[in-house]
């Protein structure tokens, strides 16, 4: 076990990436029982299985890496620098990883390039509309390493992220996977 401390203790990436794994899997077992209503009979572990590998492969690391970068392109710890990194994420960020979210979903999901295509038109404005646009910033703004008003560490945002987002993370498991 301290083995195990001491690895993740040197690789942020390792943590953030299970961490986003595990909570995306969270996420749709979430989406399927309360939202969809399965029951344990009717639940698709295959599904939540694909949705802990999006978030162990794909949402951690670029997720964490993009905070990197916006470390780097926006120094500083002021409200003002948090206001700034929030508009960028959700300006620039936010709609490019969305997109590349359900794509992934789709392709994952065995779509064909159109029907992904058609599914990403549809889903990026119904998705991006209401629950990105009043969720997500005030959260982003308020959760930015090493800013005055921070609430977590740069080690820790996703985490911290992921684990008030669970609901996002159910809206989107529920949005992406029904076909």
């Amino acid at each position: 076990m301290a083995a195990l401390r001491r690895f993740l203790a040197r690789r942020p990436w390792a943590v953030q990436a299970l961490t986003a794994g595990a909570l995306m899997g969270a996420g749709d077992v979430i989406a399927q029982q309360l939202v969809e209503q399965r029951g344990l009979r009717g639940h698709h572990s295959q599904r939540t299985l694909k949705m802990m590998a999006i978030g162990f492969c794909f949402v951690g690391p670029v997720v964490g890496g993009w905070y990197r970068i916006l470390d780097r392109l926006i120094p500083g710890a002021t409200k003002a620098v948090a206001v700034k990194k929030m508009v960028l994420d959700q300006g620039a960020f936010a709609p490019c990883f969305l997109g590349c979210f359900l794509a992934i979903t789709g392709a994952v999901n065995g779509l064909s390039v159109e029907q992904n295509w058609a599914k990403i038109q549809q889903l990026c404005r119904a998705v991006w509309g209401g629950v990105v646009a009043g969720l997500l910033p005030p959260l982003m703004a308020s959760t930015f390493p090493r800013t005055t008003w921070t609430l977590c560490s740069p080690t820790t945002v996703l985490a911290v992220v992921q684990c008030v987002a669970i609901v996002w993370n159910c809206y989107l498991s529920w949005k992406a996977n029904r076909l």
